[in-house]
């Protein structure tokens, strides 16, 4: 109904030929239609995971999926447990978060409340730096030097490994940890920091106890879109993880990823419409789905913040 008032206002203008009103209406026509592509893009990319992954699951049991310890689809022996793809992908995620999280936070405090004006220009674009290094590159930085690094202190590590790569998957998201979580700290007013050292409180008090409280919707957004990031990706840990789906969670051994796993498949060995290939959009699926409940807690989280920082 809307559209159809726009469309005979459109048309009115060109007949009274006011340039202005058509700019307007085009532009806002455009607009719609970039909305449009995006939610249909959306929707297409469900529809392809959820037919697929409906017929996956018609041949193979979902109970076996979820509780079954082993992966082998591409051998003659197969097993479709999606529990060892889980737990590589669980694992080299809370390592990278381990290390982004600590790094990037802190020097988010340290831009925003210590730095001078001149540092913090120049020291947010170097350590954005990091976020523009492809990840090919990353990986075989893990490969090459982490690993052969790491093996002098930790004996038993393997050549291939969850260690090298979770810990280089949190260098390279600790620039969006730490960028989005000082501008949230930034944005803070300057009236509830001057409100605290009024009552008396020195500076580091003022900020883990008025400022980190105060943003923590924002750092909330930073750490699900980091925690997010290190889930989805593909090439650090396809390089250096091993691609061995082992059940276990000894960072010190091969594993594989969720992601890894469709690299692995979709690199055209394997037949288009057969089972091994239809497990590539089940395991898609999984993931979908885990970075949903991810983003799903984070939300809930916030909302529940905001609600208690405005009870208070």
């Amino acid at each position: 109904m809307g559209s159809a008032v726009k469309l005979k206002r459109l048309f009115a203008s060109m007949r009274e030929g006011n340039l202005r009103a058509i700019f307007e209406l085009l532009m806002e026509f455009l607009l719609l239609l970039c909305g449009l592509v995006c939610v249909l893009t959306t929707l297409a990319v469900l529809f392809v995971l959820g037919y697929e992954t409906f017929i996956f699951f018609k041949k193979v049991s979902f109970f076996d999926f979820l509780t079954d310890t082993q992966w082998t689809p591409l051998f003659a022996d197969k097993h479709f447990g999606i529990l060892p793809l889980l737990g590589g992908t669980i694992l080299t995620s809370a390592i990278a978060m381990m290390v982004a999280l600590p790094f990037g936070l802190l020097a988010a405090i340290y831009l925003s409340e210590f730095a001078s004006q001149g540092a913090r220009r120049t020291l947010k674009p170097l350590l954005e730096l990091l976020a523009g290094i492809p990840t090919v590159v990353y990986g075989y930085f893990a490969l090459i030097f982490m690993t052969p690094f790491l093996q002098k202190i930790i004996p038993n590590l393997a050549g291939f490994n969850g260690l090298s790569p979770g810990i280089v998957m949190g260098i390279m998201i600790i620039p969006m940890v730490s960028s989005l979580s000082e501008d949230a700290l930034y944005a803070v007013p300057q009236n509830l920091k001057e409100a605290s050292y009024a009552l008396g409180a020195r500076k580091l008090l003022t900020i883990f106890h008025v400022v980190i409280p105060s943003a923590f919707s924002g750092i909330a957004a930073a750490i699900t879109l980091a925690t997010a990031r290190a889930v989805g990706e593909t090439m650090i840990v396809t390089i250096a993880a091993g691609q061995r789906p082992t059940f276990t969670l000894d960072p010190r051994v091969p594993i594989e990823t969720m992601t890894a796993y469709i690299v692995q498949v979709s690199m055209g060995d394997t037949p288009r419409g057969t089972l091994e290939y239809q497990t590539i959009f089940a395991v898609g699926s999984s993931l979908f789905a885990l970075t949903f409940g991810i983003n799903w807690w984070s939300q809930r989280l916030a909302r529940r913040r905001r609600l208690d920082s405005a009870c208070n």
